[in-house]
């Protein structure tokens, strides 16, 4: 498998840059074996069964991408720089990885001012990206986070536009309840509280697990053989009672599906060991394509993806190479809107 065969052209103008309102009104591909089936997300309903389960991602999204000033006194007198900072991880003692532009004007043990309370002192730097320690821990960290902070919207969105305040709303489940992503589970976007009311009314179960979805979902493959990708790696869980509902569902004859890739990655880890689903917590860097064994996975929701990317190969494993270039030709053809604020699939093999 190279790299071109998941390539495909894209209009600009297809690119999503604001969702769909309300959040179930985005329109929805269904391909069902070899059926494809234009619909609404609020449609939902007409294709699941009573006894089916959703596995949704309750990750947040932090308001990573900070902006602040860097004061230095040289020779030539007070001096400044405006320094970006998109925070990454979290890492041991109480630092935070983060990409830094520009790196090369900033000095280990000089202080960024990020607003009135929050500040963030360089402490090392490591493979290009800087360690940083903040001014203040917990809930102030947070707080002060939440007000400085802007949403860490994808590259492809970032460079059409700012980030705004509509964003802190727009860019978060309505179920997110564990912070620690710098980005969004993108198919989990599209549900708000009539279309959850509506499935739970029809008999769908939901289970909750957690994947902290990190920067590097948007790094570029590299290589021209896809197998010989590294993925990136982002800290996960399935806990006790998320396993055991996914078993439950599957021994009853329920389908499981999970809404989103980050859902799908990390349930199947969890799956890896035995071949069927079990309580897992870990940092996951599984990589799914063509070729790879589903154990838990029965159907996925998921958006469009970039040309060339790793979840491009990912839905083409789940439902094979020539059926998603079908999808992907309806998509085009039809003008679904792509990427994290554009439309889902809902792919059944």
């Amino acid at each position: 498998m190279q790299l071109s065969d998941f390539d495909f052209p894209l209009p600009e103008d297809l690119i999503a840059t604001r969702p769909a309102h309300p959040r179930s009104s985005a329109r929805l591909l269904v391909a069902e074996g070899e059926t494809i089936t234009d619909a609404i997300v609020r449609d939902l309903t007409d294709w699941l069964r009573p006894g089916d389960r959703l596995v949704l991602n309750d990750t947040k999204v932090i308001p990573a991408r900070l902006s602040g000033l860097r004061h230095r006194s040289s020779a030539q007198g007070e001096t400044e720089a405006r320094i970006e900072i998109t925070l990454l991880e979290p890492r041991a003692g109480g630092l935070w990885a983060a990409l830094v532009k520009p790196l090369k004007k900033l000095r280990e043990g000089e202080t960024v001012v990020l607003s009135e309370r929050l500040s963030a002192t360089l402490e090392a730097r490591e493979e290009g990206q800087g360690l940083f320690r903040f001014n203040l821990t917990g809930e102030d960290f947070d707080a002060a986070l939440a007000e400085a902070g802007a949403m860490p919207l994808p590259p492809y969105i970032a460079a059409k536009r700012a980030a705004d305040e509509q964003d802190k709303e727009d860019y978060q489940t309505v179920w997110a309840r564990t912070s620690g992503a710098v980005a969004a589970p993108t198919a989990s976007l599209h549900f708000d509280a009539p279309l959850l009311a509506a499935l739970k009314d029809r008999g769908i179960e939901f289970t909750h697990v957690t994947l902290h979805v990190g920067a590097g979902t948007f790094l570029p493959v590299k290589v021209d053989d896809v197998t010989t990708h590294k993925m990136h790696g982002e800290w996960g869980e399935v806990t006790d009672s998320a396993a055991a509902e996914i078993a439950a569902t599957k021994a009853a004859g329920g389908r499981v599906i999970p809404v989103g890739t980050t859902a799908l990655r990390l349930i199947e880890t969890a799956a890896r060991e035995s071949g069927a689903i079990a309580p897992w917590t870990g940092v996951t860097d599984i990589f799914i394509y063509p070729g790879f064994e589903f154990h838990v996975a029965d159907a996925l929701m998921t958006n469009f993806h970039l040309p060339k990317s790793t979840l491009m190969m990912l839905v083409a494993a789940f439902m094979g190479k020539a059926r998603m270039d079908r999808v992907y030709a309806h998509a085009l053809a039809e003008r679904y809107r792509f990427f994290s604020y554009g439309d889902a699939s809902l792919l059944i093999p």
